[in-house]
């Protein structure tokens, strides 16, 4: 898998981090869902990188011009609830993607030791046609990597992606090893910091606390 960790390079990507974690900031929804959507756009900048690019002529009031234009057939691929404000982020920037919504949920089970069993539940998928098309798939949070890839795999009953994109704003060491070893080898994986480890509730620190209820409230 290949790793692109954008907070190696100061941008204004850490800004908008800085805001959705900090907890005098962070509890404005209205703001936080802003900053996770403008982390998607800039996010989506760096992966139009990547793409594919073929020369088009145009023509302007004065003359003509050639300009580079991607190729790739995008579709845009969310993990819901959380993943709407970072989607727009991307849709902002990929304008003319297709789309993909996936839910996918914590079920949490305690074992007779104490210890917290986490098992990811799906239970809703609107997608194209994915065959030989280039899939980005977006979620903020990348814990376990279990949502990912049980979404990825959900996905998979619409056609197989030619490439593959997973993009996040925190990710673990332990989300990303579990993805080396489910996801293709050329998954390409985005995400603006990797912050250390999970607490025993599989949650993120120093993460930013649950981004689905700071997005849209408390869940019952």
């Amino acid at each position: 898998m290949i790793i692109t960790h954008l907070s190696e390079t100061c941008s204004l990507l850490n800004v908008y981090l800085k805001e959705v974690r900090s907890t005098s900031i962070q509890r404005d929804s209205l703001r936080f869902r802003l900053n996770i959507e403008r982390m998607g756009q800039v996010m989506a900048y760096e992966v139009s990188k990547t793409l594919h690019y073929q020369n088009e002529e145009i023509v302007t009031p004065l003359g003509q011009a050639n300009i580079a234009i991607p190729t790739n057939t995008i579709v845009l691929g969310t993990v819901l609830r959380a993943g709407l404000p970072f989607h727009q982020g991307f849709l902002d920037m990929f304008d003319h993607a297709q789309n993909a919504f996936i839910s996918a949920y914590r079920r949490e089970e305690v074992g007779q030791g104490g210890e917290i069993k986490l098992g990811i539940v799906s239970e809703y998928l609107a997608a194209p046609l994915l065959q030989d098309k280039t899939l980005i798939l977006v979620d903020p949070m990348l814990a376990t990597g279990m949502s990912m890839e049980v979404a990825y795999k959900a996905l998979l009953g619409h056609g197989t992606p030619a490439e593959v994109h997973l993009a996040c704003i925190i990710a673990t060491p332990e989300g990303i090893d579990y993805l080396e070893h489910t996801m293709p080898s050329n998954t390409h994986l985005w995400c603006a910091v990797i912050d250390p480890r999970l607490n025993k509730n599989k949650y993120i620190v120093p993460g930013l606390g649950d981004a689905g209820d700071l997005c849209f409230g408390q869940k019952l």
